[in-house]
């Protein structure tokens, strides 16, 4: 089977479960601070098996972001995850209240958008329908 053979495919892809995003070791309180007092989204235990490789896990609604450790820590400048808000302009105040970078951006069709970055150097997509 070559890459553009896919042939009969039974599994169907049906959502988005996470997305992980990396941090560094010992960081979890500014990943709180930010990620649930910032942006508002509540922090969740992760699993007992799980909770010793540190992190944090965040979610509202159907959105699960985790943060997992990486000992090699370096901040995604480019890969990012883009989320969906109900009042970018708000938003964007918030985050320069607590001093982080926005940065806008073209807008898609449909969508005003900015990035911002994370406490540990992750760009962020913030999107809200026009």
């Amino acid at each position: 089977m070559t890459p553009t053979d896919h042939g009969e495919v039974s599994a169907t892809i049906l959502g988005l479960h996470h997305v992980l995003i990396a941090m560094p070791r010992g960081a979890e309180a500014a990943a709180v601070g930010f990620y649930a007092g910032v942006l508002g989204i509540p922090e969740v235990g992760k699993p007992d098996h799980l909770a010793g490789r540190g992190g944090c896990w965040f979610e509202i609604g159907a959105i699960q972001i985790h943060l997992g450790v990486e000992d090699d820590f370096r901040p995604a400048a480019k890969a990012h995850p883009a989320l969906l808000v109900s009042d970018l302009g708000e938003l964007r105040l918030r985050l320069e209240a607590v001093g982080m970078p926005v940065m806008a951006d073209e807008p898609l069709p449909g969508f005003e958008r900015i990035y911002t970055q994370d406490p540990f150097g992750n760009r962020l997509e913030f999107l809200e329908a026009t």
